[in-house]
C-alpha cells in the first residue's frame, strides 16, 4: 500500500514544494532578469530544502498566476530547462507538477525523470480558473502512449479555489475516486496554498479509503505537523518552509531545518504517538 518507503525511502514522507518563478509568457514574468534569475532562485530553494532534511522535492509553476487549465508549450519548455540545468544538484527523489494541466505535468515528468506528479486528474469544477474539466481516462492513456507508465500519480481531491459542479461529499469523491482510477495517492487541500488541510476531513478520507496513501496538501506547518500526520501518510509543504512563512517568499533554511526535525522526532516515537 504504501510506496512512499520505496519511491521517497521513508512513511510519514516530507515533500517539499520549490516554487518556480513566473515563466516566460506568465503575466508576472521579468523579461529584464530571465530565465537565468528563476533557475538561480530555484538552485537556492532547492539547496536549502535539501540541506534542511526533506525527504522529496516537487517542482512547480506555482508563480505562474493566473492559472491555466490547458498549459502553453513555452511553460513545460521553461520548467524542462530549469529542471535540466538543476538536476546535478538534486539529490533526493523529485516530482513536477505544471499547474494545472495533467497531461503537461506527465510530459515534463517523462522528460525529467521525474518519479512522481501532483494534478487534478477526476472531476468538473467551478473555479477562479472558470469551468474546469477533467479527462482521467484520456489522461491515463496519455500517460501510458508517452512511456511514463511508472510515475506515480498524486490525485487531488479538494482543488484550491475550486468545487465540484455536483453535491458529493468526501468520501464518496475518495471511494470512487480510488475504485475508478486507482490512484497512488490522494492529496487533499485547504482554500489555497498555505491554508490548513481540515483535520477532519482527512481523518474521513483515511477512514473510507484505508489502504490508500493520503497526503495532507496543504497548510501543514510547526505547529499542526503533529497533528496531521498523525493522520495522513505524509504532507506536502511549500509555504511553511518560507521566509516568515509567507507564500511569496524565498525558503528559510532555518525554518526547513526546524520542521524536519520536529518530523524526525514524530517519526522516531511513531508507536507511541499513532
Amino acid at each position: 500500500m504504501n510506496w512512499l518507503k520505496d519511491v521517497i525511502g521513508q512513511e510519514k514522507s516530507i515533500i517539499a514544494m520549490c516554487h518556480l518563478r513566473p515563466l516566460p509568457g506568465d503575466p508576472f514574468y521579468d523579461q529584464s532578469k530571465g530565465m537565468n534569475f528563476v533557475i538561480e532562485e530555484a538552485k537556492r530553494d532547492l539547496h536549502s530544502l535539501q540541506e534542511g532534511g526533506v525527504d522529496a522535492v516537487m517542482f512547480s509553476n506555482e508563480f505562474s498566476l493566473p492559472y491555466l487549465t490547458e498549459v502553453n508549450p513555452e511553460t513545460v519548455a521553461a520548467m524542462a530547462r530549469v529542471i535540466g540545468q538543476l538536476m546535478e544538484h538534486i539529490n533526493v527523489p523529485f516530482g513536477v507538477n505544471v499547474l494545472w494541466d495533467a497531461k503537461r505535468s506527465l510530459d515534463l515528468a517523462a522528460a525529467t525523470g521525474a518519479q512522481f506528479v501532483r494534478e487534478i486528474f477526476t472531476g468538473l469544477y467551478s473555479s477562479d480558473f472558470g469551468m474546469w474539466d477533467t479527462n482521467v481516462g484520456e489522461t491515463i492513456r496519455h500517460q501510458q502512449h508517452i512511456g511514463a507508465g511508472d510515475v506515480k500519480l498524486l490525485f487531488n481531491i479538494l482543488p484550491e479555489a475550486a468545487s465540484y459542479i455536483a453535491e458529493r461529499d468526501i468520501e464518496n469523491i475518495a471511494k470512487s475516486t480510488v475504485f475508478n482510477n486507482k490512484p497512488d495517492a490522494l492529496c487533499v487541500s485547504g482554500l489555497t496554498a498555505g491554508e490548513q488541510t481540515d483535520s477532519q476531513i482527512l481523518k474521513k478520507v483515511k477512514r473510507i479509503v484505508p489502504n490508500s496513501v493520503v497526503l495532507a496538501n496543504t497548510g501543514v506547518r510547526l505547529e499542526n505537523l503533529e497533528e496531521q500526520l498523525k493522520i495522513a501518510d505524509g504532507a506536502v509543504v511549500g509555504t511553511a518552509f518560507k521566509y516568515e512563512g509567507i507564500f511569496e517568499n524565498r525558503v528559510d533554511p532555518k525554518r526547513v531545518e526546524t520542521f524536519m526535525k520536529k518530523v524526525k522526532a514524530f517519526r522516531d516515537d511513531i508507536p507511541e504517538k499513532l
